[in-house]
């Protein structure tokens, strides 16, 4: 019991102890500290502003993208071929949507979980999309819009085959293991 609150107790403050450490290494350095900090602060809010524009871009075109509809007649284009892989049809929503927006992803797993449950098939497959495949769109057009970079094709490439990848894995991780 005293090892179980002990561990609680460190797990609680990890952040503030990595702070600590952090805040006494820099002193220990005759580094200032505090300007640092707000230096970083204000650099920080530059990036945001830089940003924001491709980050609304993205949630716009998300929102757009499923509101006419063309999601939906995408999923039934595409049912015969992921049948034929094994990915249950109720995922494809999710394994389309992720590559373009985390928080709509979100949304659609939280969807998936309540009405298959988060112990079915189709609760597995998607759990474990969730967690092994990327915001490709949203992480290119922010982070490379922010500093200016223009030809993707190469990531843009190699992001869209990890994500294929981790969505054929999910299948067949899901049929193994449960």
């Amino acid at each position: 019991m005293i090892v179980g609150n002990l561990i609680s107790y460190l797990l609680k403050g990890v952040i503030p102890i990595i702070i600590a450490l952090v805040v006494t290494y820099g002193v220990i350095k005759k580094v200032k500290v505090y300007e640092c900090f707000v230096e970083g602060a204000k650099d920080g809010i530059n990036i945001c502003l830089k940003i924001f524009p491709y980050l609304l871009a993205m949630i716009v075109a998300v929102n757009v993208f499923r509101a006419s509809g063309a999601l939906d007649f995408f999923i039934y284009l595409v049912r015969p071929v992921v049948k034929l892989i094994g990915l249950p049809p109720e995922v494809v929503p999710l394994v389309l949507i992720k590559p373009l927006s985390g928080s709509g992803a979100l949304g659609v797993f939280t969807d998936i979980i309540k009405q298959y449950g988060a112990d079915s098939y189709i609760g597995r497959v998607a759990s474990i999309i969730m967690g092994s495949t990327e915001t490709i769109f949203y992480t290119l057009t922010v982070y490379f819009g922010a500093v200016g970079i223009k030809n993707i094709r190469h990531t843009l490439i190699a992001a869209i085959l990890a994500d294929i990848t981790a969505v054929i894995m999910a299948v067949n991780l899901a049929k193994f293991f449960f």
